[in-house]
């Protein structure tokens, strides 16, 4: 019994020791509340721990309409898989952006986001981070994935047209001179 006591307080103790220190962004959450965050979190965004706890994923996103938006992209996909995962650009405390690399983990496919846990790892070193419209941003995230402008335009509900306006508007922030070039500034490959 007691050996059974020892056994289990080492391991909480080598749990939480992992989620304090991991060299990552962590979060435990419950319905989009971060319950729980570790310091690397909390520093890669601008807070403090006790900061975060208790808020809503919210407040780490560009805008509102885009933490709803991504998190039904979310909830489609945990539903199925009871993972998620993408590259994203975050909001931290004092308004600036930076890009994310975000994975995400169900504890219960039935109800994804009852509870989850989430990493967070900073990846803005590799990517620009020009100031961008949540529909720059969409567009941005399309061309990336290879979808020309008539799918882009269906995928968002808006005009081909449209589609190539906000493409010449980043061809211009990110100083490319074709879409190759803007991808690879995007993305953080090499030009």
């Amino acid at each position: 019994m007691i050996r059974e006591i020892t056994y289990t307080r080492m391991k909480n103790e080598f749990e939480t020791l992992a989620f304090d220190h991991a060299p990552l962004g962590l979060i435990y959450a419950e319905n989009r509340t971060i319950r729980r965050c570790n310091d690397r979190l909390a520093e890669m965004f601008g807070y403090r721990v006790n900061d975060l706890e208790g808020c809503s994923f919210s407040v780490l996103y560009p805008t509102t309409e885009e933490f709803r938006r991504i998190g039904n992209l979310g909830l489609a996909k945990m539903q199925d898989t009871g993972r998620y995962e993408d590259e994203r650009i975050m909001r931290r405390r004092d308004e600036t952006h930076l890009w994310c690399r975000v994975r995400g983990q169900s504890l219960d496919r039935e109800n994804p986001f009852a509870r989850s846990v989430w990493s967070f790892s900073d990846i803005s070193a590799h990517r620009p981070t020009a100031e961008m419209t949540v529909r720059e941003r969409q567009v941005a995230k399309m061309m990336a994935e290879g979808l020309t402008s008539k799918e882009i335009a269906r995928g968002l509900g808006i005009s081909p047209r449209t589609v190539d306006v906000h493409r010449a508007r980043l061809l211009e922030k990110f100083s490319a001179r074709n879409s190759l070039e803007l991808i690879a500034r995007l993305t953080g490959l090499p030009i």
